[in-house]
């Protein structure tokens, strides 16, 4: 995990779901996975938007050409949880796609346009969005 990852998730945490740093606010959950290789658990902080009672989660990777890992592993292992300021919620991944992925990304283009700017750079590859439902 990098440095940076490190920084964001301590901020996240001590901060009852609040990053100062690069101005993330409180978009943020904490994504927990299961490395689709290894079976390690790994934690990484990413942008959210709430929809309805569900999380939309962006795997843009900064628009770098390919997708990050955490995209794989949750592909692999879609049950899993994430912290947010309301604390841990058990939940279950779903890949985007069609219709649903397209309002999906103009919803967060509204609240988030920096995305655009990521799916530009990312002309290889359509950017994934997935939605986080919590579990019964």
């Amino acid at each position: 995990m990098s440095d940076f990852n490190e920084q964001i998730i301590s901020e996240f945490r001590e901060n009852n779901g609040h990053v100062t740093t690069a101005g993330f606010g409180s978009n943020l959950v904490l994504l927990h996975t299961t490395g689709a290789r290894t079976g390690a658990e790994r934690v990484s902080p990413v942008m959210s938007i709430r929809d309805g009672d569900a999380w939309l989660v962006v795997a843009s990777a900064g628009g770098r050409p390919q997708h990050p890992a955490w995209y794989f592993n949750l592909l692999s292992h879609p049950e899993t949880s994430i912290e947010t300021p309301e604390g841990t919620v058990a939940v279950t991944a779903t890949d985007l796609d069609g219709d649903e992925h397209a309002r999906a990304w103009a919803k967060i283009i509204a609240l988030a346009p920096g995305f655009a700017g990521y799916q530009e750079r990312a002309v290889e590859r359509r950017i994934p969005v997935l939605r986080l439902v919590r579990n019964a």
